[in-house]
């Protein structure tokens, strides 16, 4: 696809994509679920994708890739900065994961087509977004255990969920990108993330791009 330069030229595909996103399950339990992530030094980034095993959460492939920021930064459109990096990361792996864990959003966006949807549809693969803040919406607060969660709604719709991840800790809010249901999305996060705040594979794709900085 041609690469938007603009925010109006962005903007209308998000519009154009967004109606192939599926808020359904497709396909059982993961074999590899994969973090990607992306830091910035200036016009400098790395875009760095880890690849971790569904049940031992070791590591069993990696990329990483270095490149130029070309779209400005403007809210709602922050993908644009990010998924050619990433997606040239993705290319380089060996090993195909079954599930993409974005930091970032999914459909719990303003034209309900976040990083994690935008992955998701250009690469087929399930995907779900996984943020440290919220970019839209409102919610309650979850209780306090582990495993707690809260509806995030955006103009009266469901878009995502607060999920405690460990006790008494910050939330996160998780949401569907594209074939993962919002219910498979909370479960797949509380997978990944067995004793810190964020999932094992957020935590190994931010270290690896830093690294790579």
């Amino acid at each position: 696809m041609n690469w938007p330069t603009t925010a109006a030229e962005a903007i209308a595909v998000q519009e154009e994509l967004r109606g192939q996103v599926d808020l359904t399950d497709h396909g059982g339990r993961p074999r590899y679920a994969a973090g990607l992530d992306v830091q910035y030094d200036g016009d400098r980034l790395a875009a760095a994708v880890v690849v971790l095993d569904w049940d031992t959460l070791a590591e069993a492939d990696r990329a990483v890739m270095p490149g130029v920021t070309s779209f400005p930064y403007v809210p709602g459109l922050f993908a644009f900065r990010e998924v050619p990096a990433l997606l040239h990361a993705l290319e380089q792996l060996t090993v195909r994961p079954d599930l993409l864990v974005c930091d970032g959003q999914g459909v719990a966006h303003p034209r309900r087509f976040g990083l994690a949807s935008h992955l998701g549809v250009l690469t087929g693969i399930p995907s779900i977004g996984v943020a440290k803040t919220a970019f839209v919406g409102t919610h309650a607060v979850p209780d306090s255990p582990r495993g707690s969660t809260a509806d995030l709604v955006l103009d009266d719709e469901v878009v995502g969920a607060v999920v405690r991840t460990q006790d008494g800790v910050k939330p996160l809010y998780v949401s569907v990108g594209h074939r993962v249901s919002l219910r498979t999305a909370i479960d797949h996060t509380l997978h990944l993330s067995p004793r810190y705040r964020l999932p094992e594979t957020t935590r190994a794709a931010d270290r690896l791009c830093r690294d790579a900085l």
